[in-house]
């Protein structure tokens, strides 16, 4: 497949990028530095990556990018840029939607708090206490509900470089809700002690980021079991596959 990939010198970017060349996918960067990113992936990358360096913002340039992807994956921006990173998702995503060659398959990062708590009808980014950057991934979700593209949000909790779970231990992938193994007691907390619980818990949702792109690049083509859906990791050995 063809993969453009925005945001490709970040820790998520980077690492789709090394996974989707070793997968044999032709891979395409979308970059602001190009310094950094050929300090990142070495010389190899000349051959094995088409690079493009622009304004993530330009709606052409991003247009032009996306002639003859099969998919993206948006990991570019962060929470912390408030409406920056909301204008250059939607930028990414109007593209997308509009560009005649692309065919439409999407990966967004967005984060755990946008999961749905079981047994109640609440997500984790509108408890008390979480913080309120977090809600510009609640509008990059909005508007994914809005556009009719094949898409797939990714919310993983905090990622690190490297995890190694015990080995009756596994990665599970559960959609739209939180992957964790909740008592359904949790609907009779307050909205204040219910974000206290999910604070104490919040460990449980550490995940590597090689795990995170893996899930993306093994759920990439169109029409899988993540079509329009939000996915949550955990390395959770009681919890069945979704």
């Amino acid at each position: 497949m063809k993969i453009i990939v925005f945001g490709a010198t970040g820790n998520t970017g980077r690492r789709a990028l090394e996974q989707g060349c070793k997968l044999g996918h032709e891979m395409t960067a979308f970059v602001r530095n190009p310094e950094k990113f050929y300090g990142q992936q070495g010389e190899r990358s000349a051959t094995q990556v088409k690079v493009i360096v622009d304004d993530i913002l330009n709606p052409v340039s991003v247009g032009e990018a996306l002639s003859h992807q099969d998919a993206a994956i948006i990991a570019a921006g962060h929470a912390g840029q408030g409406e920056e990173f909301v204008r250059l998702v939607d930028n990414i995503i109007s593209q997308c939607e509009i560009h005649p060659g692309f065919s439409g398959r999407v990966w967004v990062m967005g984060g755990a708090g946008l999961l749905d708590i079981p047994y109640t009808d609440l997500i984790g980014n509108n408890l008390p206490g979480f913080p309120p950057a977090y809600k510009t991934h609640n509008r990059n979700f909005e508007r994914l509900l809005r556009s009719e593209l094949d898409w797939s949000m990714m919310c993983p909790g905090t990622m690190m470089d490297s995890i190694e779970p015990p080995a009756s231990v596994r990665l599970h992938v559960a959609t739209e809700t939180l992957p964790l193994s909740i008592p359904e007691t949790i609907k009779e907390l307050s909205e204040a002690d219910l974000a206290g619980y999910l604070f104490s818990r919040l460990q449980e949702l550490d995940v590597a980021y090689d795990d995170v792109v893996k899930c993306m690049l093994d759920h990439i083509g169109l029409g899988g079991p993540f079509k329009r859906k939000r996915v949550g990791l955990a390395y959770q050995s009681e919890i069945p596959v979704c």
